[in-house]
């Protein structure tokens, strides 16, 4: 019993420890995206983003940070002027494991080190669902519908039997940078912005050829073959007539280079649990002034 008791205690110990250097809290900002479609512009689109944020400080200079943040990115050729005619929107749900590295010694509560810039990097899991509006004469409706089953890039057709439809939940890469500002024993405050490459090139569902359009519209309907090609859709300037739909294999996108998205915002985390003395797990700990060394 005595040993089951000590064990319990080690244990509750080591938690309560191990909370003193944990932070927890959100991100509330703006996500966009570039790609096909918005090849360079940073910040273009904005749209309102946010989520939850989980800190491990490790020590004054590292710390381990997980997230699970939810934002909308969308893009339109019309703003660059692109003939293609081609739009979507999709919502992102990202999970990530990252690391943190403080330029200057810095802890949520330390009256001395209260300040740091720092960069991250990490790893993450994302899902997406690109979508595209499309008015329907034959019902007079207009609505958003998904372009993934659309095969709008002819996918699992038998224009491109060998060819996949992309996967809605991928990998990547975020990394950026950030400040940080501790404003009390418990509150940090700070500003992130962190870019995401990813391996795919359908963020936006663009990004091969042209498919043939009679075959296309006889395997997934009028309105895949309507979406795929929407260029009709506007008139010539010099022609002063619609344009002509594209030829099977005539370039839809840019398959060499993969989509990205971003996040940024403000961030505000709370430390968690409270300290008084230092404990056997916070060698160099000075508990006068609240901060590792």
């Amino acid at each position: 019993m005595k040993k089951i008791i000590v064990l319990l205690c080690g244990i509750l110990f080591s938690i309560y420890s191990y909370s003193q250097r944990s932070e927890l809290g959100a991100l509330i900002g703006t996500s966009y995206y570039m790609g096909d479609i918005n090849t360079s512009r940073q910040f273009y689109k904005p749209n309102i983003a946010g989520g939850l944020i989980y800190r491990y400080n490790l020590d004054p200079h590292w710390a381990f940070k997980f997230s699970a943040l939810y934002g909308t990115v969308e893009a339109y050729d019309a703003d660059f002027g692109e003939a293609r005619n081609l739009h979507f929107k999709s919502h992102i749900m990202e999970f990530s494991s990252q690391i943190e590295l403080n330029f200057f010694q810095y802890f949520t509560g330390s009256k001395q080190h209260r300040f740091s810039p720092y960069i991250f990097a990490g790893v993450a899991l994302f899902s997406f669902n690109p979508q595209a509006y499309y008015f329907n004469p034959n019902t007079a409706e207009g609505k958003w519908y998904d372009l993934q089953p659309m095969a709008t890039e002819g996918q699992g057709t038998i224009v491109k039997p060998n060819q996949e439809t992309y996967s809605l939940t991928q990998f990547s890469v975020p990394f950026g940078l950030g400040l940080k500002y501790s404003i009390s024993k418990k509150i940090c405050i700070g500003f992130e912005w962190g870019l995401r490459k990813t391996f795919t090139d359908y963020i936006d569902d663009i990004s091969t050829n042209y498919v043939d359009r009679t075959a296309l519209k006889a395997e997934k309907g009028e309105i895949a073959a309507n979406l795929a090609d929407r260029s009709p859709e506007l008139i010539d300037p010099l022609t002063l007539q619609p344009y002509l739909y594209h030829a099977d294999g005539i370039s839809r996108g840019n398959s060499e280079t993969k989509d990205w998205y971003s996040f940024a915002g403000l961030t505000i985390t709370f430390k968690l649990g409270a300290k008084s003395k230092p404990s056997c797990f916070d060698k160099g700990f000075n508990y006068r002034d609240n901060i590792y060394y």
